[in-house]
């Protein structure tokens, strides 16, 4: 059975523990690990990892046969308490052993929770789950966290007195920074406001907040939204000596530009930035029909840096650049 992105978000806190599997996939391999680990969590507790009634298996492990997922789901274990079984990284070749090892379960034995990568609707992994009576699947988006999310992970971190400004910047770090970092902030936040009672306010948020990728970073985003291509050639060379990553740069660049088509597609609309008056112009600026075709060059030249091709990758995001920046002088 498929959950919808609503019924998952629930799910994932409070999971059915009858259930005889679920599978977790999507396209960022961070956002499916965290809520495999919150699922888990909630079904075995904290102390289920060191009573052993988790065990791992690769899915690699089950490309020749299907003998050790059966023998988990299983094998009892000296603590009691329900047990999982996590079959990391499936494909299509883990297929067969899962459907064995649903052909065998009964109540009371271990739970399978898989993950995956992108799945199409054809793969048989994500058939298996969606058509399975006591099974569920969940896509996992690269769309931003919820406001229930982010509440869920404020009372995790044991932050429940929280001013209304802080609250809003928090809903907007959550939409900036990838899931793992959001996490992390949250832990710091926690450690920060240890033994404190006020209430949490927007200079906590800004003390413990990562710092947006570098000032290089911001600097660069700018220069190229505003059209000087003239000043990128020394900016990207400070950023190259500060070690930032081409991908990480691109990704940023990502962000940025998504950032202001959405402000751009919904003028008067929030915009989830730390300078939203900034973006606003900066989106009126551009036009829809621009920043799509910005996007389009953005996601070309993160595919082209991820594939195998040998290819000088900052030289690559470089050129975007300078191409995005000369786009912006024919407005």
């Amino acid at each position: 059975m498929k959950l919808s992105p609503r019924e998952a978000s629930g799910y994932f806190a409070k999971p059915d523990s009858t259930r005889a599997g679920l599978l977790i996939y999507g396209t960022d391999a961070m956002r499916v690990a965290l809520k495999r680990q919150q699922v888990i969590a909630a079904l075995i507790g904290p102390d289920g990892d060191a009573e052993m009634r988790l065990t791992r298996i690769p899915a690699g492990d089950l490309r020749k046969g299907g003998a050790d997922l059966t023998d988990a789901i299983k094998a009892q274990g000296f603590f009691p308490g329900p047990r999982v079984v996590f079959v990391e990284d499936a494909t299509q070749y883990t297929a067969d052993a899962l459907k064995a090892a649903f052909s065998v379960w009964n109540p009371g034995d271990a739970q399978i929770v898989v993950t995956a990568g992108a799945l199409k609707a054809t793969s048989p992994v994500r058939k298996l789950f969606e058509q399975h009576r006591n099974a569920l699947a969940a896509a996992i988006y690269d769309d931003p966290p919820t406001r229930e999310e982010i509440e869920r992970d404020l009372k995790a971190a044991g932050l429940t007195r929280i001013d209304t400004d802080a609250r809003d910047a928090l809903n907007a770090l959550a939409r900036t920074l990838d899931p793992g970092d959001f996490r992390q902030t949250m832990e710091k936040l926690s450690l920060y406001k240890l033994n404190d009672d006020t209430p949490l306010a927007v200079a906590d948020v800004s003390a413990v907040a990562p710092v947006s990728t570098e000032a290089a970073v911001d600097d660069i985003l700018d220069i190229v939204t505003d059209g000087r291509a003239n000043e990128i050639g020394p900016v990207m060379a400070r950023i190259q000596a500060q070690g930032v990553n081409p991908v990480t740069l691109c990704i940023n660049a990502t962000r940025h530009f998504r950032t202001l088509h959405a402000a751009a597609v919904n003028p008067g609309g929030r915009i989830f930035s730390n300078r939203p008056q900034v973006m606003a112009k900066q989106a009126q600026s551009w036009g829809v029909r621009r920043l799509e075709q910005a996007l389009h060059a953005l996601i070309d030249t993160d595919l082209t840096l991820r594939s195998a091709a040998q290819v000088p990758q900052m030289a690559l995001v470089e050129r975007t650049l300078i191409r995005l920046a000369m786009l912006r002088q024919k407005g």
